[in-house]
């Protein structure tokens, strides 16, 4: 099964947090500069997978945005 471009956000999203949490916590400096170096390799690999993501969609720019539609127009 392949996974989708929104695994990758999420991955990198609670890594960077742990980093976040990390440097909070006072971890030793080489755990947070390799979490980081991870979490910097992980954004290039999810922007890619995102960029390069079989998504299609039948909304257009005159939808407006899906989680506020327009009224009354």
């Amino acid at each position: 099964m392949r996974t989708s471009a929104m695994f990758w956000v999420g991955l990198t999203t609670i890594l960077l947090i742990m980093v976040t949490i990390m440097v909070t916590m006072n971890f030793p400096f080489n755990w947070v500069f390799y979490t980081t170096v991870i979490g910097q390799i992980l954004i290039v690999y999810m922007v890619y997978r995102v960029l390069t993501d079989n998504y299609t969609t039948e909304k257009t720019f005159d939808d407006f945005y899906e989680d506020a539609p327009i009224r009354g127009e």
